[in-house]
């Protein structure tokens, strides 16, 4: 799986109707982003669990599963990319009803489309700083530059280069320092295409080899986390 980041990063937009959703890519495309679009929460959630966003934009009104549902699903199953939920419904009420679902903001409809964008960068600023124009995320000890798929130490170490498919399994480890992730969920989001969990023991032995024996966890029993590299 490539994994050419974006300057501004990669959404998925959830959202059922047609003119907006196509509106919204358009938009987010031109500021940057790579952009993933689902028309009902089935196939959001779908994507939400196969492949790695920086940020998520859910409606609520979805057919098939609702926005707040599909968020509560992502998020019991580990997934801690940052949300805004884009919607209609936008009293008070409905606000905090989706900030208690784990959304990290809300805006109602319609909206101000410098206010989405603004509201998106700092989304991600707190997921991960930019740095120079280049996205690193830090970690004790050094960052990864994502768009280089470097790693770089505050030590004075060498940097390291990563494989395609090493990037992406550190990049979704990083994000999420403190969250355990199970086989199936590293094979399903960073190795869709893959049968066997195999690949995830190669390529977590593979990141070990290059960035230190500690540079991922072993939970027994549970799967894999982010060490100290």
């Amino acid at each position: 799986m490539s994994t050419t980041v974006p300057a501004s990063g990669r959404v998925l937009v959830v959202e059922d109707d047609r003119q907006l959703s196509a509106m919204l890519a358009e938009l987010l495309g031109d500021a940057g982003y790579g952009v993933d679009v689902a028309g009902d929460g089935q196939r959001g959630l779908h994507l939400g669990l196969t492949r790695t966003y920086d940020v998520l934009l859910l409606d609520r009104g979805l057919p098939a599963i609702d926005g707040l549902d599909v968020l509560g699903r992502l998020r019991a199953q580990g997934v801690t990319t940052p949300a805004l939920v884009l919607s209609a419904l936008s009293n008070p009420v409905d606000r905090v009803e989706g900030l208690d679902a784990g959304a990290e903001d809300y805006l109602g409809k319609p909206f101000d489309v410098d206010e989405l964008l603004a509201r998106l960068r700092a989304l991600r600023r707190r997921a991960g700083a930019v740095v120079g124009g280049t996205e690193q995320v830090r970690f004790g000890g050094g960052a990864f530059d994502v768009a280089a798929r470097r790693v770089r130490f505050d030590d004075g170490r060498a940097p390291v280069d990563l494989s395609d498919r090493e990037a992406a399994l550190v990049e979704l480890l990083a994000r999420h320092p403190h969250q355990v992730f199970g086989r199936d969920a590293v094979r399903d989001r960073v190795f869709p295409e893959a049968t066997d969990d195999g690949v995830v023991d190669t390529y977590v032995h593979y990141l070990r080899r290059k960035l230190g024996r500690r540079a991922v966890t072993t939970v027994r029993g549970v799967g894999y986390r982010w060490g100290e590299p």
